[in-house]
């Protein structure tokens, strides 16, 4: 089996959806001869074509609204925004058109547009450059949001999102694109839409993560298990809908939870999740649940790693639930 970082899981999954399915096309600024600005669609204009793989204007807006054209006459658009932070000019097409045909149609016209783009920080590119708009998205019904955090996953979730028919923002974590590196299948399979993922298992506190956090949340797993303190870490992997009996199922076994994303804290969808838990679970809860997360600030330069959540405030938030 052949180890891969998360950018050739990416590219192998829509070159084996392309050999599989003439109408998916990918398209986005610099997908075509350059390659994608982080290289996730290299080689792809070689196989299939210009026709497959259209470089497109610098237009957000204008990408979308092509892509929700092109699926609503029986292609499977897979568009490319080269930073989460450009969404925005998009926002009308996704929020008001994309996410709404299904439903306004009754059912008659689903619109199976794939929308992959780059998330966070980490990289120094500043704050219009490092933005997790996760939250935005799951507050719009009709659109699934998927936010991978391995190679592994970003595959089989990004071959069952282009297999589905509903809208899907894919959104891949770029600090960790090429760090992260795992055995990937050749071929084809799939990783359940919807459904999280224990990846360290415990007994004394559950914490909850997802994208490039995860591995933050298992390294503040291992330090605290150096500590005495037994930590079950959960990659939720899909944002909306998610998978929120494997959350209760461990909360209720550990009776503590922190949460942790690189959005801001206000409004973030950390406070979505804890909502949901005590709604469900109040009486299994032995403390408050606490959040980790970045600081309601512009995403800074230079202080970009104080910015991001770190092993140690989680481990900090982990002992304080803990004491409480």
């Amino acid at each position: 089996m052949p180890t891969m970082n998360i950018i050739e899981a990416v590219r192998d999954a829509l070159r084996t959806q392309m050999r599989a399915d003439s109408r998916v096309v990918v398209l986005g600024e610099d997908v075509g001869k350059f390659g994608g600005v982080f290289r996730a669609t290299s080689g792809l204009v070689e196989e299939f074509g210009a026709e497959r793989v259209i470089d497109t204007p610098l237009a957000e807006a204008g990408i979308i609204g092509t892509a929700i054209g092109m699926a609503l006459y029986g292609l499977r658009p897979v568009p490319e925004i080269q930073f989460g932070d450009f969404i925005f000019p998009a926002v009308d097409q996704i929020v008001n058109e994309l996410a709404k045909f299904r439903y306004r149609s009754g059912g008659q016209y689903p619109c199976p547009v794939v929308i992959r783009t780059p998330v966070g920080g980490g990289i120094r590119g500043g704050h219009y450059h490092s933005q997790s708009p996760e939250v935005l998205f799951i507050h719009t019904p009709g659109i699934k949001v998927v936010a991978p955090s391995n190679p592994y996953d970003a595959k089989g979730l990004l071959l069952a999102c282009m297999r589905q028919n509903d809208p899907v923002l894919f959104m891949e974590p770029k600090r960790i694109y090429r760090a992260s590196k795992g055995e990937v299948p050749e071929g084809e399979y799939t990783v359940e839409i919807g459904k999280a993922a224990v990846v360290r298992e415990g007994t004394q506190c559950t914490v909850l993560a997802w994208s490039g956090m995860t591995s933050i949340a298992e390294e503040a797993g291992k330090k605290a298990e150096a500590a005495g303190i037994s930590v079950e870490v959960i990659d939720l992997r899909t944002l909306m809908p998610f998978d929120i009996d494997t959350i209760l199922d461990s909360v209720k076994k550990t009776g503590r939870c922190v949460v942790v994303h690189e959005a801001p804290k206000t409004a973030g969808f950390g406070g979505e999740l804890v909502a949901s838990i005590q709604e469900r679970a109040l009486e299994y809860l032995e403390a408050p649940i606490l959040r980790v997360a970045g600081f309601d600030t512009p995403f800074p330069y230079t202080l970009e790693h104080e910015y991001l959540p770190n092993a140690d405030r989680v481990l900090g938030a982990i002992r304080q639930t803990l004491e409480w």
